[in-house]
């Protein structure tokens, strides 16, 4: 085999898996943009009651301000209970949170995750009321809602649906911040709004969640990863519960604003879906003899490649594509053709999936952040451990 037949293989099968990866991306970006579906019924029988759970690991610099900032909800103070699972904080932040009308947990675990302060609150919430609830909502420590929050979740909750809110920056003040949660508005595309409007279940995104409080209670215990929002996805997806993208509740979550909290961030973020990838596929082939469409294509997502790796890998390979077809062929640009044509429909994916009013020139100045994050990516890839389930924490600004 000489090495012209080598290099054709290799081009081949790089492009084939990059191809994969656009072309998912493309057909949700356009369908987010197809007319609403509503699996929403059934009506509402009664006000429902929420219990609202927030695991705050060293969360001191937010933490108060969120706590505050949501018990302005509009919503019958005797139909929900906000609970803080303080997680390694201050004694002066926990004496703070004491005089506010919250139950506040202060578990001592020597290896910290969210998955077990959230069952660690379960375990310990009855202790503190004989209360049943009919729903479970998830807030991270540094998320913000409006006083209608509870109100307009109340409105759309349903006993056998999850419900992912819409989770987007509260803060854009430099460029890492600003691509982090133009990130976010992407995923909300392609990952959520996109799924539920050809009738297949959103992605969750780790807070915004919104569960069956008997559905909760019955499954956090399963949870074992340092994503558990993945593990959710999976155990929902088992069961057939469909998860709704409420695109109009947003939660404003406050977006990593370094680079060195960026690849903290996105080393958890891909060290769990290596860990999800193997959890889920045991399941796969009753999922395909069941026909689990929603299973598979969750599963199918633990595989896919990170945007920003794209965005800078995929130019790269067309310029390395052109100069070999000089080179080795000798001949016109014909090779290079098909890596051209994948770069021109991954823009077109982003730029369907982009918010509308986000797509202007600022767009393209804080892309210049953009090659210093894929390369920190890129280095996450060689500090993947399949087997380490330690909790990555990113640290929040005042």
């Amino acid at each position: 085999m000489n090495i012209q037949v080598i290099i054709t293989i290799i081009d081949f099968l790089l492009w084939l898996i990059i191809a994969a990866n656009v072309v998912y991306a493309l057909f949700f970006a356009l369908a987010s943009h197809l007319p609403k579906k509503t699996h929403l019924t059934s009506p509402i029988s009664h006000q429902p009651s929420f219990l609202v759970l927030i695991p705050a690991y060293h969360e001191d610099a937010v933490i108060i301000n969120t706590i505050e900032s949501f018990l302005q909800q509009d919503y019958p103070k005797d139909s929900y209970q906000l609970c803080v699972i303080s997680d390694h904080m201050a004694a002066t932040t926990n004496k703070q949170l004491t005089v506010l009308p919250i139950t506040l947990l202060q578990p001592t675990f020597e290896s910290s995750s969210k998955a077990k302060a959230l069952q660690y609150a379960i375990s310990n919430i009855r202790h503190h009321t004989s209360y049943i609830y009919d729903y479970v909502v998830i807030l991270d420590a540094d998320n913000i809602v409006a006083t209608d929050f509870l109100s307009r979740l109340s409105r759309i909750a349903r006993p056998n649906i999850a419900i992912q809110c819409h989770r987007t920056a509260k803060n854009v003040d430099n460029d890492i911040a600003a691509l982090d949660g133009l990130s976010e508005e992407i995923n909300n595309s392609i990952f959520r709004r996109g799924h539920n409007r050809i009738g297949m279940s959103s992605a969750l995104i780790g807070s915004g969640m919104c569960f069956n409080y008997n559905w909760f209670i019955a499954n956090v215990a399963k949870l074992n990863s340092a994503v558990e929002d993945r593990e959710l996805e999976a155990l929902l997806m088992k069961q057939g519960i469909y998860i709704h993208y409420a695109e109009d509740i947003h939660v404003l979550d406050e977006k990593v604003s370094n680079s060195d909290n960026f690849q903290r961030q996105r080393l958890r973020w891909m060290t769990g879906q290596m860990q999800t990838l193997f959890q889920m596929l045991p399941y796969i082939p009753k999922a395909i003899i069941t026909g689990n469409i929603n299973y598979i294509d969750k599963t199918i997502q633990q595989t896919l490649t990170p945007r920003s790796i794209l965005l800078v890998l995929t130019p790269i390979l067309c310029i390395i594509a052109t100069l070999t077809s000089y080179i080795i062929h000798h001949t016109s640009f014909l090779f290079p053709l098909k890596w051209w044509l994948l770069l021109l429909l991954l823009f077109t994916a982003l730029y369907f999936a982009i918010p509308a009013k986000q797509r202007n020139s600022n767009l393209y100045n804080k892309a210049l952040a953009l090659p210093n994050l894929a390369w920190r990516m890129l280095d996450n890839l060689l500090h993947i451990r399949p087997n380490n389930k330690e909790f990555i924490h990113t640290t929040h600004n005042k």
